[in-house]
């Protein structure tokens, strides 16, 4: 059976600069205007700006005759990459599509290729949604880019496992011993590193949680975080797993309401004295829009509205305490000192990060490949924390399988280090649930 051609719109390589070794040993297409649009890119200091760099250096160490005439291999057991120049809108393009724009320019080339290789499968790879369909009413082949999907889905909505009918000797020996050996429940238990547990007795329960590097279940206590207390069995666990040293890596997801922000910054002060500086960041997806620029101000000024919600999250914490108070005070100087900094991702990027407790806010609208930059720069000492609403995804490129928490998720679950929660109950009012659940 003949190799496909998968032919690569520009969202794809802003998504994975790697992308053209993705694809085994079919060839790849790179349409021309694919490079005029990566031109505008190349400037700024968004990962999506890094992207853009990275792609066109893979392709001046390309560079040749090759690429446009026949195409360059891209190594043993891979295909060939071509670049294509424009081609004719043909007579149905110019019927359907009456603007000449750069995703009109590479259905043509789609069109003339699928033309030219009848016996081949050739099959256009986009991030965008409109142009998939539109190249499906040409009746070209069109796809997702999917290497960097997650497969599973189930590990997102996993939450908290309740086990009943128990021994009530077992739930009291936990609750006064602190742990209790997986052999000790008499049941076969597939459990997963840091698995969060509702362990039920006749008359009683407890909250424990499975240490995979000693193969027993550890309690888990009800304890507050300056001043922030956990209203729910799934909050207790999430502050558990927040202020424990030994978990470096935390995913908090769940809808608006749940207070991912609110307990992940509360553990992050109530542990300040292990850490440097306490960082908390968001991304400001309306910069890959462009809808910044439109707002009034100075750029700081322009930036306020994205952070005011971290701001809000630490007023919450801050008005648990009088404000002649020695927790209030400590919240003031840490910001004074630059030791508690609310900034917008990008303004991070690069840096190398030792000993501090990191939250990535909104981390639904990051990409795999951005999750990974800010987590290989994790200095010793560092624990990081994204959170993250899976059903609200503001990127018009990715969704719950190809954003960057998800996959997180789905390749850091069962490592020792790692702790998810999904947090299901909203408590930020009745009203807030109600909207969120009926609307």
């Amino acid at each position: 059976m003949p190799s496909k051609i998968f032919i690569l719109d520009t969202n794809v390589i802003l998504h994975d600069h790697t992308c053209i070794y993705q694809f085994q040993d079919n060839d790849i297409i790179l349409p021309i205007v694919v490079l005029e649009e990566l031109d505008k890119f190349k400037k700024g200091n968004e990962l999506i700006n890094y992207q853009a760099r990275e792609f066109v250096r893979t392709l001046d160490e390309l560079t040749g005759d090759k690429l446009f005439n026949g195409g360059k291999s891209l190594g043993k057991g891979k295909g060939k990459l071509r670049i294509e120049t424009g081609k004719p809108f043909s007579e149905e393009m110019k019927a359907s599509f009456r603007e000449d724009i750069a995703d009109h320019r590479i259905l043509a080339i789609a069109e003339h290729t699928t033309k030219k290789f009848p016996r081949r499968n050739i099959i256009l790879v986009s991030k965008d949604i409109n142009l998939r369909l539109k190249a499906k009413s040409l009746g070209i082949l069109a796809e997702d880019y999917k290497t960097d999907q997650i497969k599973d889905e189930s590990l997102l909505d996993k939450t908290i496992t309740t086990y009943e009918n128990l021994n009530d000797d077992i739930i009291a020996k936990l609750y006064d011993q602190g742990t209790i050996e997986i052999t000790e429940l008499n049941q076969e238990l597939q459990l997963e590193a840091n698995e969060c547990l509702i362990m039920k007795g006749i008359s009683s329960s407890v909250l424990g949680r499975y240490d995979k590097k000693n193969n027993n279940i550890r309690r888990v206590e009800k304890k507050p975080a300056y001043g922030i207390k956990p209203r729910n069995a799934e909050q207790t666990f999430s502050l558990s797993m927040l202020t424990n040293p030994d978990i470096q890596l935390v995913a908090l997801t769940g809808k608006a309401g749940t207070g991912k922000t609110l307990l992940a910054l509360a553990a992050a002060i109530e542990t300040h004295k292990s850490y440097d500086q306490i960082l908390l960041a968001r991304p400001i997806v309306a910069l890959s829009n462009r809808d910044l620029g439109y707002l009034p101000g100075d750029a700081s000024e322009k930036i306020n509205p994205y952070m005011q919600p971290l701001f809000d999250n630490l007023s919450v914490i801050k008005h648990v305490f009088n404000p002649r108070s020695q927790e209030y005070q400590k919240i003031e100087e840490l910001q004074k000192e630059e030791r508690l900094v609310i900034t917008p991702l990008a303004y991070i990027r690069g840096r190398s990060l030792s000993n501090s407790f990191f939250i990535i806010d909104e981390a639904q609208n990051l990409t795999p490949h951005e999750i990974k930059t800010i987590i290989t720069r994790a200095g010793e000492g560092t624990k990081m924390v994204f959170t993250g609403d899976l059903q609200q995804i503001d990127s018009p490129y990715l969704d719950i399988k190809s954003n960057g928490l998800a996959y997180m998720i789905d390749h850091m679950h069962n490592q020792e280090l790692f702790a998810h929660i999904n947090l299901l109950k909203g408590e930020r009012s009745y009203l807030a649930e109600l909207a969120s659940n009926l609307l």
